[in-house]
């Protein structure tokens, strides 16, 4: 006898109640985009490592703990991305001279010229990713991502 039940569709579609829930477009968004860095910016640098870079460049000096805040990291994470960053000769800590436990991080010559050559991937990357849009849009969309990721962020600290 011949089996009667119907046969899944060759591609699942994911469940209604996923496709319906902010958390899951964003992690299909993240997946997307580390795997579009890794092909069009960098196979090696990181999105978090290229943020400490961009960080570092536009604040030399600067101690590790206040750039991991301003690039979103927690602190032991920025630890470990600049002591990835400085192994690979793209930065330099420094420890600060009033006070031996804060490292002052500051760009190589080899870190300008990665950070560089990176940059300007990202931008082409970005322009790429947002191409659907005007700039109208675009200026919406960003506003509104901004806007969820500082609520999402409030509501990290609440919970």
């Amino acid at each position: 006898m011949a089996d009667q039940t119907a046969s899944a569709p060759s591609t699942p579609v994911p469940p209604a109640v996923l496709v319906a829930a902010p958390g899951y477009q964003v992690r299909r968004l993240h997946q997307a985009y580390l795997a579009a860095w890794v092909r069009a910016v960098d196979p090696v640098l990181t999105g978090p490592q290229f943020a400490v870079l961009t960080a570092v460049d536009a604040s030399p000096g600067q101690d590790q703990r206040s750039l991991a805040s301003a690039v979103a990291l927690d602190t032991s994470t920025m630890a470990d991305v600049a002591r990835r960053l400085e192994n690979r000769g793209l930065i330099v800590r420094k420890t600060a001279a009033d006070d031996g436990r804060r490292k002052l991080l500051y760009l190589t010559e080899d870190g300008e010229r990665s950070l560089h050559e990176a940059n300007l991937r990202a931008r082409a990357l970005d322009e790429r990713l947002l191409e659907p849009y005007d700039v109208e849009q675009r200026e919406q969309l960003m506003d509104l991502l901004t806007a969820l990721a500082g609520h999402w962020e409030g509501l990290t600290e609440a919970l």
